[in-house]
């Protein structure tokens, strides 16, 4: 059965989305803080409440309100992981539209109990696989691109749960719906499996250029998001338009409990309004003293590092003396860091994988082979990264030009030194410009798309200009060098090993 439900108004006439296309394809919504998200789901809410059962993963508890209107059961999230499961797995056995609450717990409580319920849905007897529309507001919380404060297993268990909500359960009848307010935040693995999108105000160039090549439109038509007015989305996606279609969300029936704050005149001040402040309460003395929370848990990376620096204590009850690392020359140690760096960058997959999950296998593998001193930081182990990829020889590193490459890469962001000093060692070289297949993997992605992005932003920045010669061959110049690249084929392929396949 087919059933659209009015979203509001794309140019005058009524936004309809296909709930029935929705259940099979995902959706994702993406939006500043105020962009209207939360109206958003709520306004999708109320119009599908009569079609389809649904449950709300709500970290601020805004949408506990749909239960005086429509009937959905209020879960609070203040239980055990095993009484939620136990919840979840009755809810698809009965049918039943719920709003599970995370109000009042912290972020690793809340990222806990949703992956709890999360999976009591998705381990539902085959029987019981109906569809559910399962929404999941500020979805950066529960599956986050990067880890946080939060310990590991908690993280790796809502993300978990999100990639089996996203990825996998369209064939138990789960239908995610996730909100996020930044895109960057999110996990790529989670958003990508997302067919329909609804993209709201955002400012950030990073959000923005995702945003965009999500929606299949090019970098200058995303400057657009920062105009969007609140409530305004741009829909993309089967259940939605097959083109970029601006919409503007309808009204709705119910509100949440908290709203943007309003001004409002403040009251006259008393003319005892220094003793109204700091005379005390006889009640205050009588309420319980408010502990402060532990602090947040250290990041794996700083535990490994510190680690890696430090040697453990000897043991009281020990009598055999400690076996002491030999002392090796300052030479001998670089020529080790550099073999183990070499190692993990000839794995055809690292260029895939994160800057901070190869920095803690350089630090397990230096443990492993017994390296002393003190491990590189974070930072100067990206950079080595960078110019380890860059493919630069002796006789090229120890040039006035590349010393000049390397001033200016200072002056790019981490995830882009990469790029920089592939592209300036091929002009240094006088080899032929790398192609959009190339620059994609030295940045960890397969869009070619996000390639010319990159020489676009570099261009905007003045580090280099992008040309052509009389047979469409792209050039790359370098000003500040004072030479360019060879004329290569963008559309080149790009083989396993990083180089350019032959023409």
């Amino acid at each position: 059965m087919q059933v659209g439900i009015d979203m509001g108004l794309a140019s005058g006439a009524p936004a309809t989305l296909d709930i029935e296309e929705l259940l099979a394809t995902r959706l994702l919504v993406q939006g500043n803080s105020g962009s209207g998200k939360s109206h958003l789901l709520r306004r999708l809410l109320e119009q599908s409440a009569q079609w389809v059962q649904q449950v709300i993963i709500d970290p601020e508890g805004d949408f506990v309100t749909l239960s005086d209107r429509f009937g959905h059961v209020v879960v609070d999230g203040e239980r055990t992981e095993a009484e939620l499961a136990g919840i979840a797995n009755r809810i698809r056995q009965h049918r039943v539209s719920c709003v599970l609450t995370l109000e009042g717990l912290d972020i690793e409580q809340q990222m806990r109990a949703a992956a709890a319920f999360l999976n009591g849905m998705f381990d539902a007897d085959r029987e019981y696989w109906y569809p559910v529309l399962v929404v999941v507001d500020e979805a950066q919380m529960f599956a986050p691109s990067v880890g946080g404060d939060v310990s590991e297993d908690a993280r790796k268990a809502s993300l978990g749960a999100m990639t089996n909500l996203m990825c996998r359960g369209r064939k138990r009848g789960l239908a995610g719906v996730i909100a996020t307010q930044r895109l960057a935040k999110l996990a790529k693995n989670v958003a990508a499996e997302a067919s329909n999108f609804l993209m709201g105000r955002t400012f950030l160039d990073i959000d923005m250029a995702r945003a965009a090549d999500l929606l299949g439109m090019d970098r200058r038509q995303a400057e657009m998001f920062r105009d969007l007015k609140r409530g305004h989305f741009v829909a993309l996606g089967p259940a939605l338009s097959r083109r970029p279609l601006p919409i503007q969300i309808g009204s709705v029936e119910t509100s949440a409990r908290s709203s943007s704050p309003k001004l409002m005149p403040l009251p006259e001040s008393p003319q005892d309004v220094e003793d109204l402040i700091f005379t005390p309460d006889p009640e205050e003395f009588q309420r319980p003293v408010v502990r402060r929370a532990p602090p947040a848990p250290r990041p794996t990376t700083d535990i490994l590092a510190e680690l890696s620096r430090s040697t453990p204590a000897a043991s009281p009850i020990q009598a055999e003396p400690r076996v002491v690392q030999p002392e090796i020359s300052a030479e001998e140690r670089e020529e080790r860091l550099a073999g183990v760096l070499s190692e993990i960058l000839d794995d055809p997959g690292s260029g895939f994988r994160t800057d901070a999950v190869l920095y803690q296998d350089f630090l397990v593998r230096l443990r492993m082979r017994r390296v002393p001193g003190p491990p590189m930081s974070l930072p100067e182990f990206r950079r080595r990264v960078a110019v380890s990829r860059s493919g630069v020889d002796a006789e090229t590193a120890a040039s006035e030009n590349w010393s000049t490459a390397l001033s200016l890469s200072a002056s790019v962001t981490d995830d882009l030194q990469g790029v920089f000093l592939m592209l300036a060692k091929a002009a240094v070289c006088g080899e032929p410009c790398p192609s959009d297949a190339r620059i994609a993997r030295a940045y960890g992605t397969h869009s070619a798309r996000r390639a010319r992005r990159l020489l676009g932003y570099f261009e905007e920045q003045g580090s280099i200009v992008v040309h052509t010669d009389f047979s469409g061959k792209r050039i790359v110049a370098f000003p500040d060098i004072g030479c360019q690249t060879a004329p290569g084929d963008a559309n080149a392929p790009d083989d396993s090993n990083g180089r350019e396949a032959a023409e």
